[in-house]
């Protein structure tokens, strides 16, 4: 059995600023020497984690946060009628391994991401310890020995299973780290990128002459290479132990935010929202991004756009490394162009054809 999916993604954004960085400029990269715009992995992560496709086919997703007293009051509307306040405030301070206040922030800690079905479950075993009238320390040290068996019975927080989560956070540690099933790569341009600068006003309907506000603001357009490797064997174990068929259901849904879900920066100036021009699933041995294929930065040839060109390269590197290191990969691809699909990949007519080859595992 291949225990990883490499998703390999080439969408070409119009005019756009998808990811701003603390001086409100694009983000970029320098690769192969040459300026590259780029979108975070953790800006494309949460575009994904917060899509009306990811709520609709997996579920609730984690809450975020290092701010106990906003934690609390939003656990207790998820949890109303089943815990009381008193009960939620008890775990959260026994899921934390600092002296905090409930009403308090952990200053310097990292945010957590605290999933709702799971911290429901050490509220019911909360609960259940005042039944039994056992003091803290009894309770925690009961916890700690129930808390693989949960694993094992409970199916929540899938972004956590993707993601992962960190032990050395104040906040949850006492659950332990989560090593995250899902990389998700920066997304560059496939090419050499010159930003122009948007200089705008606001008009304003009151004032006679003049405008009532001036700025600007960076922007460029570009074909961008997305790349994201799910380790299939430690999403089955974040997962409690899920089946091989529960994995690759969400490998499935990966690959679909992966060629959808776009950030939502600037978008209400900009409405970049594009869809991928191609995408490419293999089923391998091992993690294997094909980003070198744009370490010379793809060149326009008579005029025909960066598209064409970047799939031209991604196809070739592709069958170089496939080749050379005697990849015994399954592969499938779905592509809105008639470019030629080199020898040992898949053909697929749409989207939804190639996520039932993801599915089928590879095969069909």
């Amino acid at each position: 059995m291949k225990n990883f999916v490499n998703f390999h993604v080439l969408i070409s954004h119009s005019p756009s600023c998808l990811n701003r960085d603390d001086m409100n400029m694009q983000k970029s990269a320098v690769f192969g020497g040459v300026r590259r715009v780029r979108v975070s992995s953790q800006s494309l992560k949460r575009a994904m984690r917060k899509s009306e496709y990811y709520s609709r086919n997996l579920g609730e997703e984690s809450i975020r946060t290092k701010h106990l007293s906003q934690l609390k009051d939003r656990l207790n509307e998820k949890l109303v009628g089943r815990f009381s306040t008193e009960i939620i405030n008890k775990t959260i301070k026994l899921l934390i391994d600092k002296d905090v206040s409930v009403d308090g922030v952990v200053e310097g800690d990292a945010v957590a991401p605290w999933a709702v079905e799971e911290f429901a479950w050490f509220c019911e075993r909360v609960m259940n310890s005042e039944a039994e009238d056992l003091d803290d320390k009894a309770l925690e040290k009961k916890l700690k020995s129930s808390i693989e068996a949960m694993r094992k019975t409970l199916v929540s927080g899938l972004d956590i299973a993707l993601s992962g989560r960190m032990a050395t956070s104040g906040l949850m540690s006492k659950l332990g780290k989560v090593d995250g099933a899902l990389a998700v790569a920066h997304a560059l341009t496939t090419h050499t990128v010159d930003s122009d600068i948007d200089w705008f006003t606001a008009v304003d309907d009151l004032q006679e002459q003049g405008s009532g506000h001036l700025d600007t603001q960076e922007f460029s357009s570009g074909v961008f290479y997305r790349y994201a490797s799910l380790n299939i064997s430690q999403l089955q174990e974040n997962l409690g132990g899920a089946s091989r068929e529960k994995a690759l259901e969400i490998a499935a849904h990966t690959l679909q935010m992966l060629a959808t879900v776009v950030p939502s920066a600037k978008q209400q100036s900009f409405a970049a929202h594009n869809l991928a021009d191609l995408a490419l699933v293999s089923f391998s041995d091992l993690p294997v991004s094909l980003a070198n294929a744009f370490e010379q930065p793809v060149s326009q040839k008579n005029g025909s756009g960066y598209r064409a060109p970047s799939i031209a390269a991604l196809h070739d590197y592709w069958q170089k490394v496939h080749v050379g290191y005697g990849l015994e990969e399954r592969c499938g691809q779905f592509s809105l162009t008639d470019a030629t699909i080199p020898a040992g990949v898949s053909a697929k007519s749409s989207l939804e054809a190639l996520k039932s080859w993801v599915r089928n595992n590879g095969k069909g």
